[in-house]
């Protein structure tokens, strides 16, 4: 063979190498962090659409007890995959995967209208920096006694958590939602994952659950791949293939 063939057959294989090295690494594996006042059934949609284009898709149900109890479930839902995982979090959500995706397994970082703290911030101390909307929240949710754990009043729930979502899903959403221990948002974080990781954000503009300009103070701090969509905190039933589109994008 000529030095040229050769010089060519070189770089052919390198060229293959590079493509079979990124082919490799791009996660497979989708791991999905609900947030509070819900449960993993309503990221049905997105299931379903990454399913289609050959994700394979986990959904923690963690139990909003605290902090510690919902990052371990997170925990044992990454070590059961393969890697490397896309790790999502949704509202109280992007504090868990804050908190638990330091794993090694974790390519990168999905917050979906979500809190992300830093090391030693605690998510309700987030929530107080930006005061509109959260004062709506404030005004529609109360806690119970003496267990301390929060939740929206199903007639208030659909104009604060999901007011772009048809009404009797809303009314589902309302009646099916998940409490969240008072104690989740008090507790400060040990870890803060997206200093190692890279991350990617779907900011909400109509939420009123989580201020816009507290999710966009946030995003910038961390460096985040923001993606704005004009929605509710319950974007990830409104808008399915919007949120699953930036997914696949950390996927890459």
């Amino acid at each position: 063979m000529s030095i040229l063939g050769k010089t060519s057959a070189i770089a052919l294989m390198l060229a293959m190498s590079g493509t079979m090295a990124h082919a490799q690494t791009k996660a497979k594996d989708i791991v999905i962090v609900h947030g509070a006042l819900a449960d993993g059934s309503g990221w049905h949609a997105i299931y379903d659409i990454l399913n289609k284009d050959g994700f394979h898709v986990t959904i923690v149900q963690e139990p909003l007890t605290g902090l510690a109890e919902d990052a371990d479930a997170t925990k044992r839902v990454i070590d059961a995959q393969t890697g490397p995982v896309v790790l999502v979090g949704h509202s109280y959500g992007g504090s868990v995967i804050t908190e638990a995706g330091n794993d090694p397994k974790v390519s990168a970082l999905v917050y979906v209208a979500a809190l992300q703290p830093d090391k030693g911030e605690a998510s309700g101390q987030l929530m107080g920096k930006f005061a509109a909307p959260n004062d709506a929240m404030r005004a529609a949710t109360t806690k119970t006694s003496p267990d301390k754990y929060f939740f929206i009043p199903a007639d208030k729930f659909r104009a604060t958590y999901a007011a772009d979502v048809p009404e009797a899903q809303a009314k589902f959403m309302a009646d099916s939602q998940q409490q969240l221990a008072e104690k989740a948002m008090g507790t400060p974080l040990s870890e803060a994952a997206w200093h190692n990781k890279p991350s990617f954000a779907i900011l909400t503009t109509k939420d009123r659950v989580i201020s816009p300009e507290l999710q966009r103070w946030m995003y910038q701090r961390s460096g985040a791949k923001v993606t704005e969509l004009a929605a509710s905190h319950a974007v990830f039933v409104s808008q399915p293939a919007a949120v699953a589109r930036v997914i696949e994008d950390a996927a890459k």
